[in-house]
Parts: C-alpha cells; structure tokens; sequence
C-alpha cells in the first residue's frame, strides 16, 4: 500500500513521490482559515493600525519597524545556531511589534535591545525544552526594571471613543475562541472587572477609573497575546482557567501598591511557575508510571 503523497509505477514496479497540489479552492479555504498561523500576525496588525491611526499609540514608525527588524533577524540567526533550521517568522514579527507598541523611549535602542532580549529568552530560558516566559512579556518586564529611568511601557486608553476597541475586541474573540483558548482571556477579563469593583470600595476611587485600564490597547495584546501564548501556558483547561484567575489575582494585589505595570508583573510571576508545577507534576506522574509497570 503506498503512503499519502506517493503513488506507485506499476510498470516498473516502483514507487516514486508525487506532490499533490491542492484544488485552488482548498488552499483559499486554508489561507482564509481562522486557524492558519498567520492570522495572529494580521490580528495585531489591526491593533496596531486601529490604534495609531485613532489615537496615535506609537512613537514613531521607525522604532517600531526597527524593534520588527531586530526580532526577525534574532529570530532567523538563533533559530539556525540552535535548531540548524529557518524558522517561521510570525512569533517573531508578533513580538517585535508587541514590543513597538508597548515600548516608550526617547532612545532608538531600548526599542532594539528589547526586541533581542525577547527573542533571546526563547533560546536560553529553556527548562525540559519549553521555554517558561512569553516573549514580549519578559524583554518588557526585563527593560522596565533594567532601565526604568529611559524606558516606560504604553498605558493610555482608548478615549472616549469605543469603535476601535469593540472592532479589536470582536475580531479577537472570535480569533482566540476558534483557536479554542477564548476561556482563557474570558477568565482573566472577568476577573480583572470584579478585582477592580473590589479595589473600587476598598479605596473609594470611581469604579469606572478602575475598570478603565483594561479598554487600552496595551489590554489589548496582553489579553489576546501575551496569557493565551499556547508555548508558555499550562496544557488542561482548568489549569488554564486557574493559571488566568491567578494572573488577575496577582495584578489586583500589585495594582493596590500603585504599580502601573501590574499586569506584566503579574504573568512574569505567575506564568513560569505554573509551567514548573505542571512539569514537576508530570515528572512524578512518569516516575510512578514506570514503577508500577517495573517487574516485580
């Protein structure tokens, strides 16, 4: 029996390999999927495009086409160094753009050193080959507490006009639901909102400047990006939802200390040590595994 892709020459006995292209049809239905790789790409893209053109988020385009280049480029040398393999570029250019986004700066080079340390971290920060941060999230909480006094993150909201963000907020619902991980950006929203009522009567500040934060674009990519990362999250469900609660929790307690960047904070904290609960549990799981199949 021949294997898919092959067919076999009956005439000379032999099988040789055969690519089969695709219908046209079907490869438009692949690209146009909800499920190719490529849409998160062109979902913050529109983050981006909705956000500068509305409220003018970004610095100026050529830090953040330079925090781009330089995520490609660490990308491409270190994915050859330790895999001896070109890598898909779409985390990358994710990362890099995350980064020209939330990044503040003066400077040209924390926008760059951002976008390597990011992309480095995937590399080196390996533990049973997983990396244990999401990317963007550790080159921003690394440049905020390395280099405070030059560097500052993105934290305006989207004024008091709410087209952009119910655009940004049905398109990635929609994204993240069909990639089936809608549960965990529906936990941490809905937490957020009731730790923020709760920090509400617990200062009697307005519960609308509370619940505020969570309408920028900086929310934005943390919600659908940086805690729904499949590399840097926990593999059950539950696990996920608890992982995301956590997070929120964790934000409510930094947010009460005055601390901006909470929620970077928050998953820095909470992400890596779920992964290691997860890994530590799965490591005693196979070990009991394979003394109970030991003979006796």
């Amino acid at each position: 029996m021949s294997a898919p892709g092959e067919s076999e020459d009956r005439r000379g006995g032999s099988t040789s390999a055969v690519t089969a292209s695709p219908p046209a049809p079907a490869k438009w239905k692949s690209l146009l999927s909800l499920d190719n790789r490529y849409v998160p790409p062109a979902f913050i893209t529109c983050i981006l495009l909705a956000g500068h053109l509305s409220f003018g988020i970004l610095e100026s385009l050529e830090k953040t086409l330079l925090a781009i280049g330089i995520a490609i480029l660490a990308e491409l040398a270190l994915g050859r160094i330790f895999h001896r393999k070109w890598p898909n570029l779409a985390s990358a250019y994710i990362t890099g753009i995350s980064v020209g986004i939330l990044i503040r700066s003066p400077a040209l080079w924390p926008f760059a050193l951002c976008s390597a340390i990011s992309i480095t971290s995937k590399y080196v920060l390996r533990v049973k080959g997983r990396h244990l941060w999401n990317p963007s999230n550790f080159g921003i909480c690394a440049m905020l507490f390395l280099a405070g006094d030059t560097v500052a993150s993105l934290s305006i909201q989207w004024g008091n006009y709410l087209w952009p963000m119910l655009v940004i907020w049905a398109l990635g619902s929609i994204i993240i639901w069909r990639l089936r991980r809608f549960h965990i950006t529906a936990v941490y929203v809905v937490s957020f909102v009731a730790f923020a009522l709760l920090r509400s009567f617990l200062t009697g500040s307005p519960w609308q400047a509370e619940i505020a934060p969570i309408t920028g674009p900086m929310y934005q990519l943390f919600i659908f990006f940086m805690i729904t990362d499949p590399r840097t999250t926990v593999r059950s469900r539950t696990g996920q939802c608890i992982v995301a609660f956590a997070v929120a929790s964790v934000e409510m307690v930094l947010r009460m200390y005055q601390n901006v960047y909470a929620p970077y904070y928050a998953l820095f904290m909470v992400g890596p040590a779920a992964l290691m609960i997860e890994m530590w549990r799965d490591s005693r799981h196979a070990r009991a595994a394979k003394t109970t199949m030991a003979p006796r």
